[in-house]
């Protein structure tokens, strides 16, 4: 072939490719990752509603078992869940055999052991449903119904990479105090005919009690991941210094992001990538607050970045914190997948999915109408954000194929 039909020919290619990028900036179907992409969100949208009170229909695992089973080096929960309904039902409805303080943190939150010695993480409601909290982006008390939101959000999303949550009414006075340790006991007092607790972390006080209606408490009820996967804390290349007037290098640096590329575990592998998915999720939920994150240990950077601890978000619905998608504007890259995903969320149909996934929970309704709607509205800034970076560097630079889907051990 001579040299111009070569340069034809590969000229119609990268043509041809750059249509294919451009088809799926406009939504569209005709590559084998959109129809693939496709098909794993019709999967989702069917599986999304939950059933009210299901339970396992074998008795040969406990719901515990079950969820163990799911975990693995990039995923919590596997796609397809049929019994994803039962396991939240156990964690909504199953006794309570233990109660302590929680763990490490700045936040009020109880340690639970339900019947057959599964750990759980419980969240006390702190505000009403419409409160709206002022001030930096990260300010309040941890929201209870935003673990949930969030949880739900990353089985939209197609992530899979948050702990299952549930939304859960706790009778203080009958399920916990009869179990509580000493330590978690002696932090319980009364307001009025209100049963409080104020537990054990570095911002709890007595003058700051997380109150009940009457001995019930809304909570929500994270499970806890099984120990066979320790986790590893990593500082967020993208964290705040929370200190007034000290700027963070990427606050002010816009070719940060080229520096992180070339510290491990960002210079190869998935984890910048998770980072990005990570920027787009928080930015979603308006969670300002990830200043570490965590994976399993010993990964080789291969593991997910784990969507743990959500619950600084949907606190403003009317905020739109831009400089949560930093890793997103300044690196200009984000996955085919995780692309494809927003652009089938479009047009009101992230927040429909939201309401849809949440309506059998327990703290129903999860959102209020102003932070549905923020959901949509947030998802139009992260799309446009997208195509800004198309615009500058072009679609194959900013469209990266890479889902990692590493198989169970």
């Amino acid at each position: 072939m001579k040299l111009k039909q070569r340069v034809v020919v590969i000229c119609g290619a990268l043509l041809l490719l750059g249509l294919a990028k451009v088809f799926l900036l406009d939504g569209g179907e005709g590559s084998a990752a959109s129809r693939r992409d496709l098909r794993a969100f019709r999967k989702m949208e069917a599986s999304l509603p939950l059933a009210k009170g299901a339970r396992l229909t074998h008795t040969l695992q406990s719901p515990w078992e079950v969820a163990a089973q799911w975990v693995g080096p990039r995923e919590v929960y596997p796609e397809d869940t049929p019994e994803l309904a039962a396991v939240l039902n156990a964690l909504a409805s199953a006794r309570v055999e233990r109660a302590d303080v929680g763990y490490k943190g700045t936040q009020l939150k109880a340690l639970l052991v339900l019947d057959g010695g599964q750990k759980v993480v419980f969240k006390p409601r702190r505000y009403s449903r419409d409160y709206v909290v002022e001030g930096e982006p990260y300010a309040g008390y941890d929201r209870h119904n935003a673990e949930i939101a969030a949880f739900h959000l990353d089985r939209i999303l197609g992530f899979r990479r948050a702990p299952l949550v549930v939304g859960r009414h706790m009778n203080l006075r009958t399920e916990i105090k009869p179990v509580a340790t000493d330590q978690l006991l002696s932090t319980f007092l009364m307001h009025g005919n209100k049963t409080c607790f104020y537990g054990k972390c570095y911002y709890c006080r007595e003058s700051e009690p997380a109150c009940a209606e009457g001995d019930v408490m809304e909570g929500s009820v994270t499970l806890w991941l099984p120990d066979v996967w320790p986790l590893q804390k990593h500082r967020h290349p993208w964290g705040r210094t929370y200190r007034e007037g000290k700027l963070a290098r990427w606050e002010y640096d816009e070719s940060y992001c080229e520096a992180v590329k070339k510290m491990p575990p960002y210079d190869a592998g998935p984890r910048l990538l998770d980072v990005i998915d990570t920027a787009i999720f928080d930015y979603l939920i308006g969670n300002a607050d990830r200043h570490h994150y965590e994976s399993f240990q010993d990964d080789g950077g291969a593991s997910m970045l784990i969507l743990l601890d959500n619950a600084k978000s949907f606190g403003n619905p009317a905020l739109d914190e831009r400089s949560i998608l930093a890793p997103l504007y300044q690196c200009c890259m984000v996955r085919v997948s995780t692309w494809n995903r927003l652009n089938l969320l479009k047009g009101g149909a992230l927040s429909s999915l939201m309401q849809h996934a949440t309506a059998h929970d327990a703290a129903h309704p999860v959102l209020t109408e102003p932070h549905l709607s923020a959901l949509d509205r947030r998802l139009g800034g992260v799309l446009a954000t997208v195509r800004q970076c198309v615009e500058l560097q072009g679609a194959e630079s900013t469209l990266i194929e890479d889902r990692m889907n590493l198989p169970h051990p």
